[in-house]
């Protein structure tokens, strides 16, 4: 037995079968049976040390008459059924015993339950290689960024630049999924997670993720603080989100595993190109990963994607008609014009004139915008980008409803008049030039504004000048006196210097 324990030992150690044959003085054979009988024993180096001799020599005899088994015709039928049964158990309605009554039924003269269970623990010791999943399928995906990024030139630029590497996986099957993003933030994090679901046509019980930012504000082994987005995210696909605990890559060891795999397998294959943009590069993921899922597994006759069709795509929950979108939460005051801005885009939303100068909170998306007043969504509007717009809903407007508020052009023409009569005309221009009063009454406050800044005289002469051009708004009056051009007159057509004469002008003969 002291041969057996050397022979464990330098196995243990890493060293190779023929050099423990010659330090041992034992055949090759011989070497090879002792560690196949110590592997199919599930027994540690520390566990063997401590038997005494007796103990020892009676587990490695009793092991080597069961090894005769393997000469045995139901053993080997036996062991040829084992892959397939693997993969059955991953799915939840599967057991041990329901598996073993299908075999006996098929085969009459075969092992009874309790060798059926014991020799299948021994076969999955020997072969379980770091695809066997405990998993139940459908239960969880997981998530993460590879350290190693891969590089694409900007169409534009021309420029080199870096990409992000985001990996998921599926528990059970281990159908992979692989997308090169800009960046590892919220909306570029989330957007990957969702492309993953829509690549499996479905959605998992759990996502399983690390502490990066974009999913965990706040780390903790017990209760992390999700990302409010993330979280809006996860709850849309009926989703549960299980960050990994700090420091603990076990936790998502699946994936950690995997973009290993995708270094020697994707990896080696994309670097072989040069991409001219973030597109371009994806494809190459894409062919690349579609040729890893459907290649054999190790030791097994099914690859991950004959795994997936086979055993989780069924079990996966069904995608919501609409994909999720990342919003965004603002509170501002409703000013009195009845019109609350996305200071985002500089742009005017309506809202309900009863609600001039509360607080509501504007829940706004990239496509869309939401006004809430306690809890209670007061207005909705298709987002608009352009600058200094305004977005109405013509029932909201408080002239529609004779509401008189401290803003009404009948107030606004006042103030004017007391300037002087151009600033009044000039008022009155602003209010006729907007499809709405309302949507003016912004510019009128601000043009008003510059009577405490510059005097009545100068206002009413920056006013003239502006009606002279025809141009009315806030910004017109502000550039007029910044530049001081209310304190000169316009020059008239007559007043206009005529063009110098030079051979490449035409002049008004070369069109009569």
């Amino acid at each position: 037995m002291s041969k057996v324990r050397s022979v464990i030992r330098l196995y243990t150690e890493g060293v190779s079968k023929l050099s423990i044959g010659e330090r041992t003085g034992l055949p090759r054979n011989t070497v090879k049976k002792y560690i196949r009988l110590f592997l199919a024993s599930g027994l540690s180096l520390d566990e063997v040390e401590k038997m005494d001799e007796a103990v020892l020599e009676k587990l490695f005899m009793d092991m080597t008459r069961r090894d005769g088994l393997i000469e045995d015709p139901r053993y080997q039928t036996l062991i040829s059924l084992f892959p397939e049964l693997d993969k059955k158990l991953k799915r939840r309605e599967n057991s041990r015993e329901k598996l073993w009554k299908q075999y006996i039924e098929q085969h009459p003269d075969g092992y009874q339950l309790t060798a059926f269970k014991l020799y299948y623990r021994r076969w999955k010791k020997v072969h379980n290689s770091p695809m066997h999943i405990e998993h139940p399928a459908g239960e969880k995906m997981y998530v993460d960024y590879a350290g190693e990024k891969l590089k694409y030139l900007d169409p534009f630029t021309g420029e080199v630049c870096e990409a992000e590497v985001f990996v998921a996986i599926l528990g059970a099957s281990q159908l992979t999924y692989v997308e090169a993003t800009h960046s590892q933030k919220k909306e570029d994090f989330i957007r990957s997670c969702e492309n993953a679901l829509h690549f499996y046509g479905g959605a998992p019980k759990a996502i399983v993720t690390d502490n990066l930012k974009s999913a965990v504000v706040k780390s903790n082994k017990y209760e992390p603080t999700l990302n409010q987005a993330f979280h809006d995210f996860v709850s849309h696909y009926t989703m549960a989100a299980l960050p990994a605990g700090p420091y603990k890559p076990k936790h998502k060891a699946l994936v950690e595993g995997v973009v290993k795999i995708i270094y020697r397998t994707i990896y080696g294959e994309v670097n072989k190109e040069v991409y001219s943009g973030l597109e371009s590069l994806n494809r190459a993921i894409a062919a690349a990963l579609e040729a890893h899922n459907n290649r054999l597994l190790n030791g097994r006759p099914y690859s991950r994607r004959y795994l997936f069709e086979d055993t989780e795509r069924d079990l996966l929950q069904p995608l919501p008609a609409t994909q999720y979108e990342i919003k965004y939460r603002k509170v501002v005051t409703v000013m009195k014009n009845n019109y609350v801005s996305l200071s985002d885009d500089k742009h005017y939303y309506s809202v309900p004139y009863r609600f001039i100068g509360k607080k509501v909170t504007l829940l706004y998306s990239q496509t869309e915008i939401e006004v809430y007043y306690h809890y209670e969504r007061i207005a909705f509007h298709p987002r608009n980008r352009k600058p200094f717009g305004h977005t109405t809903v013509e029932d909201h407007l408080a002239s529609r409803h004779r509401f008189m508020s401290d803003w009404n052009p009948d107030k606004f023409i006042q103030r004017a008049s007391e300037v002087g009569p151009d600033t009044k005309a000039y008022i009155i221009g602003i209010l006729n030039s907007r499809h709405h009063p309302e949507q003016a009454y912004k510019s009128c406050q601000g043009v008003l504004s510059f009577v405490a800044r510059v005097g009545k005289e100068r206002l009413n002469s920056a006013c003239r000048r502006a009606l002279y051009y025809g141009d009315y708004g806030y910004h017109t009056i502000r550039v007029i006196l910044e530049k001081g051009l209310d304190q000169s007159e316009p020059e008239s057509d007559e007043e206009k210097k005529p063009l110098p004469w030079h051979p490449n002008i035409r002049g008004p003969r070369y069109y009569a």
